[in-house]
Parts: structure tokens; C-alpha cells; sequence
């Protein structure tokens, strides 16, 4: 006769914690939408109060500072759309990292300070970074690649019996 299971709380804990996530998630949703709209609001206001002097010159590093702050609301966005697509399915979809991943890397690049390009490490540290990254994307793109499904619902407890065959292939014991 087995005996029997106790999980000492741990289902209710699991609860908790997956509720606390969720939580979580939300008010960085909701809090990265509040920055995201504000920084948009400041950035047009800025963008237009700038092009109503017509003495500026846009060619260089006013050109090169907008193009900094646009993709950083880009990148904002795109982390959003990770926050809300992990409320949804319940999941990190890896894709979306590595592109917002990517796309702060490109950033970086385009808006690389004058007389950075002199500093070699810095280029070749970016270098890397964008091939990792995008050899990364490659792999996952791969149809041949199979992956596991991903988990829903609630994790398993560690406490399950194990359902895998024994060492040698062979026909449990019992």
C-alpha cells in the first residue's frame, strides 16, 4: 500500500507564485505603457518645437540624437509586446527577445558617438554581439529544428513519480 502524498503546501504555494508573476507582469505593462506614451508625447513636442527653428541644422548629431530616442521607444515597445504576449500565453517567446535584443544592439551602432569607431574593442564587442545574436535568430528560424512545446499551465511538482524507463531500457521491477 502506498503512502500517503503530502505536499506540504506546495500546490498553494505554486498558485502564489504563478499569480504573483502575473501580477507582476501586469504593472510592468502597465507602467513600461505610461513611460512609453509619455516618452512619445516628449519626444514629438521636442521634435517639433526643434523643426520650427529653421537655423538648426538636422544633418549630424540632432539627427543622430532623434534616431537614439526613437529607437528607444521602439525598443520600449517591443518589450511590451514581450510583458503582454507572457500575460497571454503564459510564456517568454524567445524570438521576441533576441529582435528586441538585436534591435538595441543596432541602436548602439547608429548612434555610436563621434570618434568611437577609434576605440576597436567597443567595434569588435558590438561585432560579436550582432553575430551572436543573429546566429541565435537563425537557429530558431531553423524548420529543422525541432523544439520541445512549450509548458502550459501550471509546473509539475518535483514530487510526481517518474514516469521515464529505467537504466538498460528494461521492464521496471514490481
Amino acid at each position: 500500500m502506498a503512502a500517503p502524498r503530502r505536499d506540504f503546501g506546495t500546490g498553494r504555494l505554486l498558485r502564489l507564485v504563478d499569480n504573483g508573476e502575473k501580477l507582476i507582469a501586469a504593472l510592468l505593462a502597465v507602467l513600461l505603457l505610461v513611460v512609453t506614451a509619455v516618452g512619445s508625447v516628449q519626444l514629438l513636442v521636442a521634435t517639433v518645437q526643434q523643426l520650427s527653428q529653421p537655423g538648426l541644422p538636422w544633418l549630424g548629431s540632432r539627427m543622430n540624437a532623434l534616431l537614439g530616442d526613437m529607437l528607444i521607444l521602439l525598443i520600449a515597445l517591443e518589450v511590451l509586446q514581450n510583458i503582454t504576449a507572457y500575460l497571454r500565453r503564459g510564456i517568454v517567446q524567445i524570438q521576441l527577445v533576441l529582435i528586441t535584443a538585436i534591435t538595441a544592439v543596432a541602436r548602439k551602432v547608429i548612434v555610436l558617438p563621434p570618434g568611437e569607431e577609434s576605440k576597436p574593442l567597443l567595434l569588435i564587442g558590438l561585432g560579436v554581439a550582432v553575430l551572436a545574436l543573429a546566429a541565435a535568430y537563425w537557429l530558431l528560424r531553423q524548420p529543422t529544428l525541432t523544439l520541445p512545446p512549450p509548458r502550459k499551465g501550471r509546473a509539475r511538482s518535483f514530487r510526481e513519480p517518474d514516469r521515464s524507463p529505467p537504466p538498460g531500457g528494461g521492464v521496471p521491477p514490481g
